[in-house]
């Protein structure tokens, strides 16, 4: 599995934003701190925007912001507006291989490792907002350690 280039870099584009605060962000300016194309910077945006978590404001002093507070802003979700899930139901309808339909359709044990890999990630990310993500690296790693912790403490 891997993270997407959409994703780490549409996240970084939204903390960038969020660090700048009312103030508001070109998507030149994106550009530059980020080192990005500003085609890319404007697909992400546009993508961000759409989504709802952030406003654009025309104009010399405009520029992206966030719609909402940071702490409402939920990465699982943000995640998925930018790449889609690592595993969805419809999977094996769009990859039944060189057949109509996947021959493994009606029992599947990979199936089912990809759905529990896909709870799991869910579960965690949910619990994660932007504004967890603003902190500095080290303050933001305890932070996720402790809420990775608690979730295998519940497990057991």
């Amino acid at each position: 599995m891997k993270i997407t280039a959409q994703e780490e870099y549409g996240l970084r584009i939204l903390l960038r934003i969020a660090r700048q605060g009312k103030e508001g962000l070109s998507i030149a300016a994106i550009s530059e701190s980020e080192g990005l194309s500003t085609a890319y910077v404007a697909k992400l945006t546009r993508l961000l925007r759409m989504a709802g978590y952030i406003n654009s404001t025309p104009g010399n002093k405009g520029g992206y912001s966030l719609a909402m507070p940071a702490a409402e802003i939920n990465i699982n979700k943000v995640l998925k507006v930018l790449g889609g899930a690592l595993f969805s139901q419809r999977f094996c309808e769009e990859y039944p291989g060189a057949v109509k339909l996947c021959t493994n359709s009606i029992d599947c044990s990979v199936r089912s490792l990809w759905q529990m890999i896909q709870l799991t990630v869910d579960q965690l990310l949910d619990q994660v907002s932007l504004k967890d993500l603003l902190s500095p690296e080290q303050q933001s790693n305890f932070l996720l350690e402790s809420i990775l912790e608690e979730k295998l403490k519940l497990k057991l």
